[in-house]
């Protein structure tokens, strides 16, 4: 399905038979997503399309609290193609990291666990599928790409911009946005999207993936697709490289304390 003016690639192409027939589905699917979607269909939404993310907004102090402390061990998280490797059609260096509370119903326990104020947060919004800090190094760039699927929509909770601001953007099909400490950037990430961070410090927000809001009957396929994608290999991966990751991360903090 074309997505927009400006038209990108997925991050992992479709290839075989079977991988290509599903993605006609999908296709089809998202044409009626599209049409039916209860907040339209656009690259970029405002706070007011989401009255619910004022809550959201009101607890970022407290959830940039929680996110210093995860950047003090900042170099030892994970790269996010270390967690999901499609991402490395887009990304291979060491400069875009994560620290994931929830992908697809598969809470990470610990994460959570130090990061309550986070937690409670995600907890409100409708539909959360993916929770996760982002965390861009300095002159880091992602290059233009599209998310696979447009019944989830994206939400940035901005905890850490540096300046100057208007150097620390992204582009989603022809807009081009910046983010604003303690605000919600919300957009359609099966549109065309490219980051850049063209400034000396790290800039961080809360990376959330929600249910795209359908008019009836057709939130039912959508609830059938995101249900369905829970079992594909490339989630399973990445649910089983986050264990991994977590279970060593959590492990070699208690060897330091222990010494």
């Amino acid at each position: 399905m074309a997505r927009g003016k400006v038209q990108g690639k997925p991050l992992k192409p479709p290839t075989g038979f079977t991988a290509k027939v599903i993605a006609k589905f999908l296709d089809g699917a998202e044409w009626c997503l599209a049409k039916f979607s209860r907040v339209g269909d656009k690259p970029v939404y405002t706070r007011a399309d989401f009255p619910w993310s004022a809550a959201v907004e009101a607890d970022w102090r407290a959830i940039r609290a929680e996110l210093d402390q995860v950047m003090q061990r900042r170099d030892e998280l994970p790269n996010f193609q270390d967690i999901s490797s499609e991402v490395k059609t887009i990304q291979t260096d060491n400069n875009w990291k994560t620290f994931i509370f929830c992908g697809y119903g598969s809470w990470s326990e610990e994460n959570a666990r130090r990061c309550p104020a986070t937690v409670a947060a995600l907890k409100k919004i409708p539909g959360m599928k993916t929770g996760f800090f982002s965390i861009l190094a300095p002159r880091k760039h992602i290059p233009a790409h599209r998310g696979p699927y447009n019944g989830v929509l994206r939400l940035h909770l901005a905890l850490q911009v540096p300046e100057p601001r208007d150097q620390v953007r992204i582009r989603v099909d022809d807009q081009i946005c910046t983010w604003e400490e303690g605000k919600c950037l919300l957009f359609d990430d099966s549109y065309d999207h490219e980051v850049w961070n063209d400034t000396d410090g790290w800039r961080a927000v809360l990376f959330v993936d929600f249910v795209r809001p359908v008019w009836f009957p057709f939130n039912l396929l959508n609830w059938f697709i995101l249900r369905a994608a829970v079992f594909t290999s490339f989630i399973r991966e990445a649910q089983d490289n986050q264990t991994k990751w977590e279970k060593d991360f959590y492990a070699q903090a208690q060897k330091l304390r222990g010494r």
